[in-house]
């Protein structure tokens, strides 16, 4: 058969169809999103952990927060890793399939923020492929991307640590994803402020 026709008449899980239509309205809601990957090709690496806080307004909220470490046992094994981090973690840990069903319900259709978040929803994106559904739907919004556009920068480019450190956001040694998605929430409401976003 071919693969567009295939592409039409495939069935989408239940859980996509319900994300999916969740967009007819627009969310007032951000997610800022970490992920922990073996690495930033999406067509071999994988995602270990998700670490995710909401935004409403003017506040990162703490009980608004989202935080498993996904079983990736296979790839680990196959490319003689140790699964040290897996097994120690005390976090809720699932399957890639039921973990990523869990993210979406999460996210439902608010915007994404993260420090170069293209490399985190292309890894996403090839996940949802594997499950057959589509690409994701929020608004992806960068924080670098935003601390250039306010200083009108296009030649230099930045690290977190970097960034906060400009902005005045402590910087903790720990680095979890969890972490690390607060350590972003903070910097986006700097950021969001000064670009005047709402």
């Amino acid at each position: 058969m071919l693969d567009w026709l295939k592409n039409i008449t495939k069935e989408h899980p239940e859980f996509w169809k319900e994300y999916v239509s969740k967009f007819e309205k627009k969310s007032n809601r951000y997610v800022i999103l970490s992920t922990e990957k073996t690495g930033l090709n999406p067509n071999k690496d994988v995602i270990l952990s998700f670490g995710c806080f909401g935004v409403v307004n003017d506040s990162v909220l703490i009980g608004d927060n989202f935080e498993v470490v996904l079983l990736q046992y296979k790839f680990l094994h196959d490319n003689g890793l140790s699964n040290e981090f897996i097994v120690e973690s005390k976090l809720k840990k699932l399957g890639e399939p039921e973990a990523i069903e869990s993210f979406l319900k999460y996210i439902g259709n608010a915007t994404l923020v993260g420090y170069r978040i293209d490399t985190d929803v292309e890894i996403i994106n090839t996940a949802l492929e594997k499950l057959d559904c589509g690409r994701l739907k929020n608004e992806p919004l960068d924080l670098e991307i935003m601390h250039r556009r306010l200083h009108d920068i296009n030649d230099k480019q930045f690290t977190l640590d970097e960034l906060c450190t400009l902005y005045k956001v402590p910087i903790s040694d720990r680095n979890s994803a969890s972490e690390e998605a607060y350590k972003m929430g903070l910097l986006f409401l700097k950021l969001k402020s000064r670009l005047g976003l709402k």
